[in-house]
């Protein structure tokens, strides 16, 4: 697989736009600053947009309610959340009333309040399930309770698994790599409802009636991967984690289709790369040209891409300034 082009504006091609949020939307307390008027834009020429996001703990009225102080007008209704996933998923597994032990926060035990089930938080209560998420508020005792039930042999639930989360100041751990506790605690692993898992794709997809969605989002392992695993078109943006050197250097299987430098691409084309030439001489990509960077990256991810095995992209890229 190699990056797409299109003639057209993004927003011509796909119904409907499944963005994530952290390092898409924004990065901390900050709108990345071509946020709010691509979204704007992308919905003013008739592109549905839905906010979906592996973080748990927030309520979609409280995410809704962060995105429009940010200048990103939003409702309830237009985030999905991996804590809706993996209510779903549960409600889909057990009766209504079934005590689930959440280790995480508001919008998890929310989600699943209103899905039928009984959120609890000790072990002792009888859990069918222990369902973890991102809280800021983990706590060894809550940690521990999860851990003896699923030893116990409650359903072992990761509402998302992703190692890191960007913030203001660089990168932090994620609720993967907190769920690890548990799964080497007991030797179990969770069941991840999260990007790049089924669930909250389709979550999303069920949500907002999308026939032709586009994922956007910052990270290889949950949109993008997600994405391909669905079949579904997908357009990684840098204004998050992932960066060029890993972008190049991506597997099948974690390639997007588009790249753009934020939300901004949306709304516009993605021709072939212009003013740029990039081919592989002995197993290193050769740049040649001039002009817009992003048409230089562009450029050196086909050429890479394009090879059986890893390349050597490293003077192609430092050619960019990276």
């Amino acid at each position: 697989m190699t990056l797409q082009t299109a003639a057209r504006p993004l927003n011509a091609l796909y119904d409907t736009a499944l963005l994530d949020l952290d390092g898409v939307v924004y990065v901390g307390a900050r709108a990345v600053p071509a946020a709010p008027e691509a979204v704007a834009k992308a919905r003013a020429s008739g592109m549905g947009v839905a906010f979906v996001t592996n973080n748990a703990s927030r309520t979609p009225s409280s995410i809704a309610e962060r995105l429009t102080a940010l200048g990103v007008e939003a409702t309830a209704r237009d985030v999905v959340t991996s804590a809706e996933a993996a209510a779903r998923l549960l409600a889909e597994r057990f009766p209504a009333g079934s005590p689930v032990l959440v280790v995480g926060d508001t919008g998890l035990r929310l989600a699943l309040i209103r899905r039928g089930l009984r959120p609890v938080t000790l072990a002792a209560d009888g859990p069918v399930a222990v369902v973890q998420g991102h809280t800021p508020r983990l706590s060894h005792d809550l940690v521990s309770q999860g851990a003896l039930a699923v030893a116990r042999g409650a359903l072992f639930v990761a509402a998302n698994n992703d190692a890191t989360a960007p913030v203001e100041d660089g990168i932090i751990p994620g609720n993967g790599s907190f769920a690890r506790v548990i799964a080497h605690a007991t030797g179990v692993e969770p069941v991840v409802a999260g990007k790049p898992m089924k669930p909250l794709h389709d979550e999303g997809v069920l949500r907002t009636g999308a026939e032709n969605p586009l994922v956007v989002g910052d990270r290889l392992d949950t949109d993008v991967q997600g994405a391909v695993a669905r079949g579904a078109a997908s357009m990684l943006v840098l204004s998050g984690v992932t960066g060029p050197h890993e972008l190049v250097a991506a597997p099948e299987g974690l390639r997007p289709d588009y790249i753009a430098w934020d939300l901004a691409g949306l709304n516009e084309a993605h021709p072939e790369p212009r003013g740029w030439r990039a081919s592989v001489r002995d197993g290193r990509v050769e740049l040649a040209g001039s002009g817009d960077r992003l048409h230089g990256l562009r450029a050196v991810c086909s050429a890479a891409w394009r090879q059986d095995g890893p390349v050597d992209a490293e003077a192609a890229l430092a050619r960019l300034g990276w």
